[in-house]
């Protein structure tokens, strides 16, 4: 049996980036934690869950790493994005963004150092979902 992805060897710069997504990750989960208030908490407890399916080393997780780096990374932008609109501007706040940044690009670089293009991978993918569900179509029996 074949399988259309490719195995790539994890390098130390690998588990250096993967590190720091982790640790920024685990940071700005912990201003969050600190703010008080369900929405920061809640926050905080999203970050948690992120940091825990980015090093996962269960298949699932590994085969759909490609997902989670997309939504992490959302993720942290809609936590900008909302702090843009709704502030507080104080000091921890800016710390707190600039992790998010931060984390956003790296984001970005492992995703390309795996998976190359993103538009590509997720075209890719959709077209592959596709085609199982039209596979299942073909051979299920009809309903007359």
């Amino acid at each position: 049996m074949t399988t259309r992805y490719a195995i790539r060897r994890f390098t130390v710069a690998d588990a250096a980036i993967r590190a720091a997504i982790v640790g920024l990750v685990l940071g700005t989960a912990y201003i969050h934690s600190t703010l008080g208030g369900l929405l920061f908490t809640l926050n905080a407890a999203g970050y948690l869950v992120a940091a825990l399916a980015i090093i996962a080393p269960i298949a699932l997780a590994s085969r759909f790493r490609w997902f989670i780096r997309i939504a992490l990374a959302g993720y942290a932008l809609t936590a900008i994005v909302a702090w843009a609109i709704m502030g507080p501007y104080y000091s921890t706040a800016y710390v707190a963004k600039g992790i998010e940044v931060a984390l956003i690009a790296l984001l970005i670089i492992d995703f390309v150092r795996f998976d190359g293009n993103p538009f590509a991978k997720v075209r890719a993918e959709i077209a592959g979902a596709i085609g199982i569900v039209q596979a299942r179509r073909a051979t299920a029996p009809s309903a007359a």
